[in-house]
């Protein structure tokens, strides 16, 4: 008699177990945050970009232009796309640039943002953009 309710109760065991398991799993996990090394400084930004709803914004293109060194003589042009929760980063910016700050300026579509960092007071970064409409020549 006891066999056959040890084999029951260890098979309750090992049931109860493996359900646990299962349930502790995230469903989504959060997608990897898309990663533009420039190579030029210590410096960097991450940029979270939303619509007016503050929906993320998924494959928005942002660009920056960076001219750095004596006299503004090297330069990074660089552009890189979110991931599906409307962020990305952009790594390796230098701590002094010339003109600054930076403008990172992103596009989606008709919708355009605008952001600005100085790395020079800010090195590591971090901004919220929300895209809106461009305006037509007429109205501007």
């Amino acid at each position: 008699m006891n066999s056959p309710l040890r084999v029951l109760c260890c098979t309750l065991l090992a049931f109860s177990i493996s359900d646990a398991q299962q349930s502790s799993k995230p469903d989504n996990p959060p997608a990897q945050v898309p990663v533009m090394n420039g190579g030029a400084g210590p410096c960097s930004l991450e940029l979270t970009i939303k619509d007016l709803d503050a929906k993320p914004i998924y494959a928005a293109t942002v660009k920056v232009h960076v001219a750095y060194g004596f006299g503004g003589v090297r330069k990074l042009d660089l552009e890189a796309g979110t991931n599906s929760d409307g962020k990305l980063r952009f790594t390796g910016l230098p701590e002094r640039v010339r003109r600054p700050p930076l403008e990172f300026q992103a596009s989606k579509g008709n919708l355009f943002g605008i952001a600005t960092v100085d790395p020079s007071t800010e090195c590591e970064a971090k901004r919220g953009m929300t895209l809106t409409t461009r305006k037509s020549p007429e109205e501007r």
